[in-house]
């Protein structure tokens, strides 16, 4: 029987949420919250392990965290390595790919993880681990942890492996040399598919060619002592009763708040209503997420010409990439008519 070891965050690996976020990595031998329904779907190899690290723990100590897990993995025997699904959670998702990537070039083992197409996790590590298209949450949980356990046998038993569509996970950009069964030349496919275009059939190149949604990089400001800038924020800032009941997840609406009389954000008239990470510190003091406090002394030391009358807020957590394309639009809109000059753009 091969062995499968699998990574989970603090929340799935049953330490608590994100009041510990911070917790260090630890392995544990045996299965634990989703690796036993991952064992329960594996026929060609048992999850011996069971390794958890929190969130933030990655994010801000990432290079103390991969060098404590791969020294867990040094002496253990495994045939595969799994992490995740990690759904929508974009550091989550950053972990999950952290992980696999780190060892898969260490111990030469495929590596599967699970995660929502709006996950940031997707296009940063598609070319490195097999990411399966997996739901936006934890219901799909077990739907999510059984196909890539389908996929972990495939692997395991040396099985022919399908193109990326068909197999169910995110292309790779890894092209194969492959002989179709039809034994049709490319001259009559491509014939075929001319045809097909000619009389606005649908069709399917067997070249795709990605397309990169690239934003040119704006010119930099000549003087910051004549600009006008802007704050804006997706850590979920908002005058405390939330006005524009702006979502704590995949936000839809975004707000505008006036500071042009304020010298801070004061606790109690400020907070966040993001759902992705503790509010404690931000409600203590919105400063930390939105520094208003600092602006205000660039504009006194004459760095600054002066600091916009509003700031903008909303939530990134779930966001998907259409929605916050839509809102930065309208709040770019917002900027251009205000003369701003440039943007902090502060998240969490």
């Amino acid at each position: 029987m091969k062995k499968a070891i699998l990574y989970l965050n603090q929340f799935f690996g049953q330490i608590g949420g994100e009041d510990k976020a911070d917790f260090a990595p630890v392995i544990n031998e045996g299965q634990i919250g989703p690796a036993m329904e991952l064992n329960k779907n594996l026929e060609n190899a048992e999850v011996t392990h069971t390794i958890i690290c929190g969130d933030n723990f990655m994010g801000s100590n990432e290079e103390e965290a991969l060098k404590t897990i791969l020294e867990f993995l040094e002496n253990k025997e495994f045939d595969i390595f799994f992490a995740g699904p990690a759904f929508q959670a974009g550091r989550y998702g950053n972990a999950c790919g952290v992980i696999c990537k780190a060892v898969k070039e260490k111990f030469n083992v495929p590596v599967v993880s699970s995660m929502h197409v709006e996950n940031p996790g997707v296009e940063m590590f598609k070319k490195d681990v097999y990411i399966f298209k997996g739901g936006s949450s934890a219901a799909k949980m077990r739907k999510d942890v059984k196909v890539m356990a389908q996929f972990g046998d495939k692997l395991l038993s040396g099985k022919k492996l399908l193109p990326a569509d068909e197999e169910g996970y995110f292309p790779r950009g890894i092209r194969h040399q492959v002989w179709l069964e039809s034994e049709k030349p490319a001259s009559e496919r491509v014939v075929e598919m001319l045809i097909k275009k000619l009389n606005g059939e649908k069709f399917e190149t067997e070249l795709p060619i990605p397309k990169s949604d690239r934003v040119a990089v704006a010119p930099p400001i000549n003087d910051l002592s004549k600009a006008n800038i802007a704050l804006v924020n997706t850590g979920g800032i908002v005058p405390v009763d939330n006005p524009d009941r702006i979502q704590s997840a995949s936000a839809t609406r975004w707000g505008k708040y006036d500071i042009s009389k304020m010298e801070i954000l004061q606790a109690g008239q400020f907070k966040t209503i993001h759902a992705g990470f503790d509010p404690a510190a931000a409600d203590a003091d919105p400063n930390v997420i939105l520094p208003l406090d600092v602006m205000r002394a660039y504009e006194k030391e004459g760095k600054i010409a002066k600091v916009h009358e509003y700031f903008y807020s909303t939530v990134g957590t779930g966001t998907t990439q259409a929605e916050a394309a839509r809102m930065g639009q309208e709040i770019s809109e917002h900027l251009r008519e205000a003369n701003v000059d440039g943007v902090i753009m502060v998240s969490t």
